[in-house]
């Protein structure tokens, strides 16, 4: 077995077809170690689609997800993370309760040095709610860039 098939063993999404998790609880994340943990740097995940439910009416929510992360001794691996994002979809909880709950996971996951995530959701009632949570400060020396996503204009 060679030093990278040892290292992503433990994959299971990974490379095959996999289902949607019926829930954000049992959705799996999975991760791998991070050969540049000496190294500061910021990833960022992108998520222009995200939905979940009004837990009161059922109607979906639609949100801009950004989430940027300093890692430490794991990474998060993607396709696990886009299946955890996509077991939302039939999932009831406020705006607050899917942004936070997404970076707390993320975070008892992975330990990263430092997290936050964005979640710019669309207008519910006619007014769009931004949800923002991070860590602490961020780390010295790390170059973060904004997140880009310019406040809700509707037709303005």
């Amino acid at each position: 077995m060679t030093s990278s098939e040892t290292r992503f063993s433990g994959l299971t999404q990974l490379g095959g077809a996999t289902e949607l998790p019926a829930s954000p609880e049992a959705a799996v994340l999975e991760k791998v170690p991070n050969s540049m943990a000496d190294t500061h740097y910021v990833v960022r995940f992108t998520a222009p689609e995200f939905t979940s439910l009004c837990p009161m009416t059922g109607q979906p929510d639609f949100a801009h997800l950004m989430i940027d992360y300093v890692p430490d001794d794991w990474l998060v691996e993607s396709k696990s993370l886009k299946l955890f994002l996509g077991s939302f979809r039939n999932h009831g909880a406020f705006h607050e309760d899917c942004t936070v709950g997404i970076a707390k996971r993320l975070v008892g996951e992975l330990k990263p040095r430092w997290l936050r995530i964005g979640g710019y959701w669309y207008p519910r009632g006619g007014i769009p709610i931004d949800v923002f949570f991070q860590t602490g400060p961020v780390p010295d020396g790390v170059w973060l860039p904004d997140q880009g996503v310019p406040p809700y204009r509707g037709r303005g």
